[in-house]
């Protein structure tokens, strides 16, 4: 990586925890100068606006947590391995591997109305992950893990769509404890459905 390649990658990371933060819109180009310790100009020089550095910011925050899942279920060999190896990636929201919480659940809220680019990041994010997990589930019944009472569709995206709502409200009550209690029931619930091996 050339120095200009570090210093641009410098200016996504630490830019990236304030979007995620204080919100794209609530972030000023004077923070991130602060934050990232460069001039205007340097910034300039790397990025068009403020626009397209968040732009390049949210695609660093998606793809660390698409990283991040991947290297948990890459390491497990089972289906039923895979999906507890994500759960328990998410265990505790307050101890959130990007300051600010889930970037998932921020940007979902900043963009929603207001920022279609980034809604549709986000949106390929969710659709990926939704799709991913339906499919070990689907492995998982081809492999006679799960019976196939099981409905692949419905668990992935029941499963993922609540640990995303968990994620904001522990923050919120300031307690990892819901979702503790969330992921001991989808764990049991994947159980019920686990077929003798």
């Amino acid at each position: 990586m050339s120095k200009a390649e570090q210093t641009r990658q410098t200016i996504i990371e630490k830019a990236s925890v304030i979007f995620n933060e204080k919100g794209i819109a609530g972030t000023s180009i004077d923070d991130v100068l602060k934050a990232a310790k460069v001039a205007k100009g340097c910034l300039y020089g790397h990025f068009a606006s403020k626009e397209d550095l968040s732009y390049a910011c949210v695609d660093y925050m998606l793809t660390r947590i698409s990283e991040r899942r991947n290297n948990a279920l890459d390491k497990e060999k089972t289906a039923k391995a895979k999906i507890f190896a994500f759960m328990d990636n998410n265990k505790n929201p307050l101890l959130s591997y990007i300051d600010g919480g889930c970037p998932i659940v921020n940007l979902s809220a900043e963009s929603d109305d207001t920022n279609p680019v980034i809604k549709k990041k986000v949106r390929k994010l969710i659709t990926t992950a939704i799709k991913l997990f339906t499919d070990i589930l689907h492995d998982g019944i081809a492999k006679n893990e799960f019976s196939d009472c099981l409905k692949p569709e419905e668990f992935a995206l029941k499963m993922f769509m609540s640990i995303e709502g968990a994620n904001a409200i522990c923050r919120v009550i300031n307690s990892a404890k819901p979702m503790q209690q969330l992921i001991h029931s989808l764990k049991a619930e994947l159980d019920s459905y686990s077929l003798p091996g």
